[in-house]
């Protein structure tokens, strides 16, 4: 696959949780399984948000995952069974240009539920 070819192929895949170790257990879970290439965790975020009617606002941890795009699917279904949110947040964010190199280890680093068989 040519690097143009493989860039295309990566997504992030944004995720908020409720703690550090909600936050910490999917990265592990998910990259251990190989849906993920990498995970990561950034503490200290407060979100403002609309829930059962009412304006709330709460402490989460923002986590990041990298992976290629033929996964998310995958990945977001895994995220959800691991989250402890009704509703959580798993968004996908398609990657263009960069490192072609890095997009390369992200496809190597990746196969669907590989871990999981």
């Amino acid at each position: 696959m040519s690097n143009s070819e493989t860039s295309h192929t990566a997504s992030m895949v944004y995720v908020t949780c409720g703690s550090m170790d909600q936050t910490r257990d999917i990265a592990r879970f998910v990259v251990g399984e190989n849906l993920a290439a990498c995970g990561n965790i950034i503490g200290g975020m407060r979100s403002i948000y609309h829930w059962e009617g009412e304006v709330q606002e709460g402490g989460e941890v923002l986590l990041i995952l990298k992976t290629r795009r033929d996964l998310v699917d995958t990945l977001s279904a895994r995220v959800k069974e691991l989250h402890s949110f009704e509703v959580p947040c798993v968004v996908e964010i398609p990657l263009g240009a960069g490192n072609p190199d890095y997009f390369d280890w992200i496809v190597s680093e990746t196969s669907e539920g590989k871990a999981r068989e």
